[in-house]
């Protein structure tokens, strides 16, 4: 048993109003469903030997909880705070509870739009921040969160 090797378990957090991508301003987020998106990371995550877990939820204390649960089981976070980026110190506080490799991703580049966006309540606590490279920006973080991990 001492040779198994550590379950990779990688948890993906999408904040509000992400479920109604591909609905919801497409100029600015694409075309591409949430649906999609996770599918997406599901297959990947598969071919890298890792358990992805995704999660959405519209609800700040969904998000605190979910973090809260899986302290201890996972190996890393893939995080889409939404509109909690710039105001959540409840989702920055479960956050520091980890010690695990996290990721904050953002669909538009946050630091090209309305100034109250560039603000990241989470980005001095991330391990890595991914920013305007829309859906793509999900695979990227799951790429550099295997490498993280190992």
């Amino acid at each position: 048993m001492a040779n198994q090797k550590k379950p990779r378990n990688v948890l993906v957090i999408h904040g509000p109003n992400l479920n109604m991508l591909g609905k919801r301003e497409p100029d600015i987020y694409g075309d591409m469903t949430l649906e999609v998106i996770n599918a997406q990371l599901l297959e990947l995550g598969k071919k890298q030997g890792l358990t992805v877990e995704v999660f959405q939820s519209n609800h700040e204390g969904n998000i605190v909880d979910k973090i809260q649960e899986v302290a201890g089981t996972c190996s890393g976070i893939i995080i889409n705070p939404a509109a909690f980026t710039h105001t959540s110190i409840a989702i920055r506080d479960a956050l520091l509870l980890l010690d695990i490799p996290i990721v904050e991703i953002h669909l538009s580049n946050i630091y090209k739009r309305e100034p109250f966006r560039h603000k990241s309540m989470i980005a001095d606590i991330s391990t890595a921040q991914i920013t305007g490279f829309g859906p793509d920006g999900y695979t990227m973080a799951l790429e550099g969160i295997v490498k993280m991990i190992g």
